[in-house]
């Protein structure tokens, strides 16, 4: 019987693969009919159906403290606030801009400008990366290394040493991985056609990825005024400080980084439930089961994903992002340390925390990919942390790296497009306080403070939309690691390719 998707408010971005269970000959029966010959069982090995236990208990208890933490030093830090009335400030410039003593509703304003423009931004990315799926890789990749070039000249020009040295380094890379990576963009386009392909067909996708976009943004609205009162309350020389409160410069920076860290850690678990409930619901599902219209999936599997992610393995997602929470905390610390040395006139110590922070940066960046796929593993089999990561570790070993690079480059590509949307909210901040001129910011003293806000809203927001293709691309390489033919069933075209070019992967994974 031949059986193939009908186009859905338009055509599809690139040829639509075929998912009609072809006539391959090493199958006695289609999908449909059974689970026979080299087709597995969807539920063996408790897939879809783990065991209802909580996992990682104790991260879950951390989790939730830090979050009861963060909405006591909210109300704290907010009460004041009010009564301080923000010590001034609305939108635009002259006496809208608030008092001199630190940042105040002004830079609150300012920053939920930023949080919109990071909405819509990533809205866009999406869009361009549904309409365009061929496209999108190479237009995001050439447009980030000419955005590097030019940040890293006008760093030059501006003798902004430290900063010019960091960009040099990034556009040099950029630009050789773009030549490295060229050859294997056909292979990553045709998994990102597929897994737009299959969204098309699963709104519950979206539904996803813009409630968890929602939730970011109302949680960076939240950190943007508890960060903003902080400074209010704390700062010496602020009118708060003579009711009786203790102001210093080091409870304001203790403060802010207890604040940062609970935004870093809430806001990567946010994006690993969304994740860890596509890969469990619709992407799985699809994988396993076939297309919906089979009628071999299971009712609501984007709603049973939710509830699993987000109850028995919510202490297991925790875990796993409070790890690149560390690592992202000590990154920017260090990038703080670098600033500090650079603006002292210590040329040798930035140098050095520039490396350190470069060493830290590949760390997040290996610890998040690896992640991924553990997450995809909890979500599949409900499996704890460490358990999940061991099993993706051996994934990773019998298929090597470099069999599932393409994803990587998947991931890259998006990446790049959340950098480009932290740095256009960077720049859109620093534009902002150009032209108004607050006087708190009279000598630039919190420039760097507010674009470093922002860039981190935006790059966020941008992550978080853009990990529904990523879920998809990802769970499409765990479930090739285990069951190969079933994707030979579901997208022969994509099989063929990644046969073609990694035959090693197709020999399947066995799951004991």
């Amino acid at each position: 019987m031949s059986y193939s998707y009908q186009s859905v408010g338009g055509p599809a971005p690139g040829p639509t693969p075929n998912y009609a269970p072809p006539n391959y000959p090493r199958h006695k029966a289609g999908y449909g009919q059974g689970y026979n010959g080299d087709q597995k069982d969807p539920y063996a090995g408790e897939r879809f159906k783990p065991k209802k236990r909580i996992n990682d208990p104790i991260f879950l208890i951390l989790f939730i403290a830090q979050f009861v933490g963060f909405i006591i030093v909210s109300v704290i830090t907010l009460s004041k606030f009010g009564d301080a009335g923000g010590l001034g400030g609305g939108v635009g410039s002259g006496t809208q801009t608030g008092g001199r003593v630190t940042l105040n509703y002004h830079t609150v304003i300012l920053l939920l400008f930023v949080t919109g423009a990071a909405l819509l931004l990533s809205t866009i990315q999406l869009m361009l990366t549904r309409a365009f799926t061929k496209a999108i890789m190479h237009i995001t990749l050439i447009l980030s290394i000419l955005l590097n070039i030019a940040i890293c000249v006008y760093y030059w020009i501006t003798k902004y040493y430290s900063g010019a040295i960091i960009f040099t380094v990034i556009a040099l890379f950029s630009v050789l991985a773009y030549w490295g990576y060229r050859a294997r963009i056909p292979l990553a386009s045709l998994l990102l056609q597929v897994v737009m392909d299959v969204t098309k067909h699963h709104p519950s996708v979206y539904f996803v990825a813009f409630t968890s976009l929602i939730l970011q943004a109302a949680l960076s609205v939240w950190y943007t005024f508890v960060v903003i009162a902080t400074y209010v309350r704390y700062t010496p020389g602020s009118p708060t400080c003579s009711t009786g409160n203790s102001c210093s410069s080091g409870k304001v920076a203790g403060l802010i980084v207890f604040e940062t860290f609970c935004y870093l850690w809430t806001s990567q678990v946010i994006g690993n439930v969304a994740l860890a409930t596509l890969a469990g619901g619709p992407f799985g599902s699809w994988y396993y089961f076939g297309p919906r219209e089979q009628g071999l999936m299971p009712k609501h599997p984007t709603l049973s994903a939710f509830v699993r992610a987000s109850t028995l393995s919510l202490g297991s997602i925790a875990f796993g992002s409070l790890i690149v929470t560390i690592l992202d905390l000590i990154r920017m610390i260090l990038n703080a340390a670098r600033n500090s040395a650079n603006a002292d006139g210590h040329p040798v110590e930035a140098c050095l925390f520039l490396c350190a922070e470069c060493f830290m940066g590949c760390i997040e960046g290996l610890v998040q990919y690896f992640n991924r796929y553990a997450y995809i593993e909890i979500a599949l089999y409900g499996k704890p942390y460490l358990s999940a990561a061991k099993d993706t570790w051996h994934l990773f070993k019998d298929r090597g790296i470099d069999a599932i690079v393409n994803d990587s480059l998947v991931g890259m590509t998006l990446t790049w497009g959340a950098y480009v949307t932290g740095l256009l909210c960077s720049l859109f901040a620093y534009l902002y306080l150009r032209f108004t001129h607050p006087d708190y910011n009279a000598d630039g003293q919190y420039t760097a403070p507010v674009l470093l806000f922002a860039f981190l809203i935006g790059l966020q927001c941008s992550l978080t939309l853009s990990s529904a293709i990523e879920a998809g691309v990802s769970t499409i390489f765990v479930g090739l690691g285990e069951d190969p033919q079933v994707l030979a069933i579901r997208a022969p075209q994509l099989f063929a390719m990644i046969a073609s070019t990694y035959p090693e992967v197709v020999q399947g994974v066995p799951r004991v």
